[in-house]
């Protein structure tokens, strides 16, 4: 990243930010559950399609903890480790600048703060996921992600990319990160995402698991 690019990229987070900040706290509530139930019924459908056709079904999915003003997936994660028999995991740092390690989550799985004080299971590792669903804070209609600068799914994801591993990418956004107004570029090293999905739909359409 060069320094015109970096110096045009705080106060972009600045911005986006500000705007999570200002939304009504029952909206937020009621975005979350919309995120969730079209989550939810995004992957019971494809997961009937893919069965129907006789093909492999998701069974591994990645999550992620939720800071305070993000969506939060911890009812519709808990549903499917409960009732859908999925394998739910969760990113770990474990090396600054190295790609996150997935430890399986579970309701009742021990957790820990993380290096950057977010909560991360401390349980055995998880298989490579089937579906990343990746925390965006400003996103755009190309699905082109903008996080919170360290990297982190940049790195984790092309690193499963170069393993050969398939997987399936969602953002998971508030329509307030809509970037469609802004001129933003993404950089080189930026992972872009097979979908966008916030509390007003999906941005980018839902993606189709072949």
């Amino acid at each position: 990243m060069n320094d015109s690019t970096r110096n045009n990229a705080t106060p972009l987070r600045t911005r986006l930010k500000q705007r999570r900040a200002a939304m009504d706290p029952v909206e937020r509530s009621r975005g979350a559950l919309l995120i969730r139930g079209r989550l939810y019924t995004w992957l019971a459908t494809t997961r009937t399609r893919l069965r129907e056709a006789g093909r492999p079904v998701p069974e591994n999915i990645a999550a992620f903890w939720p800071l305070d003003e993000e969506p939060s997936l911890l009812p519709l994660l808990q549903q499917w480790v409960e009732e859908e028999g999925y394998r739910v995991s969760l990113p770990v740092v474990t090396v600054a600048g190295a790609p996150l390690q997935f430890r399986i989550w579970t309701p009742d799985a021990p957790m820990q703060p993380g290096a950057y004080g977010i909560h991360e299971p401390a349980g055995e590792i998880a298989p490579p996921p089937d579906i990343i669903l990746v925390p965006a804070l400003g996103y755009t209609r190309q699905g082109d992600r903008v996080g919170y600068g360290k990297g982190y799914y940049d790195r984790t994801l092309a690193a499963l990319r170069e393993q050969g591993h398939a997987f399936t990418s969602i953002g998971i956004a508030w329509a307030t990160g809509d970037l469609s107004g802004d001129s933003h570029a993404p950089e080189p090293h930026d992972y872009r995402l097979d979908s966008i999905l916030t509390d007003k739909g999906w941005a980018v359409p839902a993606p189709v698991i072949a």
